[in-house]
């Protein structure tokens, strides 16, 4: 089964030497450090949260170098209680990393859904925005993955022990049983 620590490992197993950075739990919101006091950088994430993990993951391996050199990606942000303009920009920045996510939570052999991240529009039909997010996983997985999902998901899925088959393979299959 999948835990923090092991996934926390995980992502430093595989990408600390060439990134310097760090996966770290246990914060009350997420942030992207791009240079603590001894040079290494740190994705912060919610608590002990898997999903919160994986969702500050992806937005890292969204954003190229330059981003990463700048705190939290210098990406906009609002919070919960967006305006129903603010939302649609925040979905619209949100398909890639989501479709990520997704990858992830799948290699890892864990069920996912999508995030409006906001519970003031209470009547809002998300349903678009699944369905943007499932679109782009489709062609993500019609092409070779970008390299550091790639690694990413490779790892996650041979811990999790669920390799059945190689990787596109099963998620393609994740794909069929969830997005059609």
């Amino acid at each position: 089964m999948l835990t923090v620590d092991i996934l926390e490992k995980t992502f430093s197993d595989v990408f600390f030497d060439a990134y310097k950075t760090q996966l770290v739990g246990g914060f009350d919101e997420p942030f992207y450090l791009a240079h603590g006091a001894d040079g290494i950088a740190q994705i912060q994430y919610r608590y002990d949260y898997l999903s919160s993990a994986l969702h500050e993951i992806s937005h890292w391996c969204v954003a190229g170098a330059k981003r990463r050199q700048i705190d939290d990606y210098g990406y906009w942000y609002a919070e919960d209680g967006r305006t129903l303009e603010q939302q649609v920009q925040f979905e619209h920045v949100e398909i890639v990393p989501q479709a990520y996510e997704c990858l992830f939570h799948w290699s890892s052999g864990l069920p996912f859904e999508v995030s409006v991240d906001n519970l003031s529009l209470a009547e809002y039909d998300a349903s678009p925005f699944k369905q943007a997010v499932q679109d782009h996983v489709g062609k993500l997985l019609n092409y070779a993955l970008p390299i550091r999902v790639a690694q990413f998901s490779s790892a996650l899925y041979k811990i999790t022990g669920i390799e059945q088959m190689p990787l596109k393979e099963f998620l393609r299959e994740c794909y069929e049983n969830n997005c059609r």
